[in-house]
């Protein structure tokens, strides 16, 4: 399996070429990065791009979607977004458990709720998971943006979904850099939290000038830092932690 990253410089976001072998059988997951490079790939690796898949239908993964209409490859995206996508985005919907196949590529959709309703998460040949905005290395996805949901889905997402895969499943998220299963099991100050590893800090905050309940600060992938909080009303999210002044 070949797999090559284009990143965007502003956003950090991610677009993966994913390849079964030279002269083969691609998809794209994401779309977001800078499309030169991508595009350049394909015809270098002479592949067949078959499918774009879209973790989810912000703005910083799917803005140059467009650019891959030559290749004729099949736009896909889960079916709760599609009105979030924008009309004729999606070719195809998919859900949880849908598998694809392009040449030698197996590729399973899990559905990964939080930061999006429709957040899907794709399985490669039961080796490496591309997972959008839901799971980073050493960090994870806010549930504060358009179209989220909560932090219950969040944490199951990541701890009963993307966490169970086995230990040397190589992570791909959506910004920045790899992992593995078993280092976010290890490291990641949110999944230690949240399994009991560590313990939790409560401390007085605001978040976007409200009183609010620091439980966690932690680095993000940007090198800003995100933040496990509770509102006022009770209500827990993540956010960034720019929103979170002690």
């Amino acid at each position: 399996m070949i797999v090559r990253k284009s990143m965007d410089p502003r956003w950090l976001s991610n677009t993966y070429l994913v390849a079964d072998e030279e002269g083969g059988h691609a998809v794209l997951i994401d779309t977001g990065a800078p499309s030169g490079p991508v595009l350049e790939w394909i015809e270098e690796l002479g592949v067949t791009v078959t499918h774009a898949l879209c973790t989810h239908h912000h703005v910083d993964h799917v803005i140059n979607t467009q650019d891959y209409a030559p290749t004729g490859c099949v736009v896909c995206g889960h079916g709760a977004e599609r009105d979030l996508f924008g009309a004729g985005l999606l070719d195809r919907e998919l859900s949880d458990g849908d598998e694809l196949e392009s040449g030698k590529l197996r590729i399973r959709a899990l559905h990964i709720p939080g930061h999006t309703v429709g957040q899907l998460a794709f399985l490669v040949n039961e080796q490496e998971v591309f997972t959008g905005d839901t799971l980073f290395a050493g960090s994870v996805g806010g549930n504060t943006g358009p179209g989220h949901t909560t932090i219950e889905d969040l944490k199951s997402s990541i701890l009963d979904v993307l966490l169970e895969l086995p230990e040397e499943t190589v992570i791909r998220p959506g910004h920045t850099e790899p992992s593995t299963v078993a280092r976010e099991k290890r490291e990641n100050p949110f999944v230690r939290a949240w399994t009991g590893q560590d313990a939790v800090s409560e401390r007085s905050c605001l978040v976007r000038g409200e009183p609010a309940t620091l439980l966690l600060r932690a680095p993000d992938y940007d090198g800003g830092t995100k933040c496990w909080v509770r509102l006022g009303d009770g209500t827990e999210v993540v956010t960034g932690g720019s929103r979170v002044k002690e």
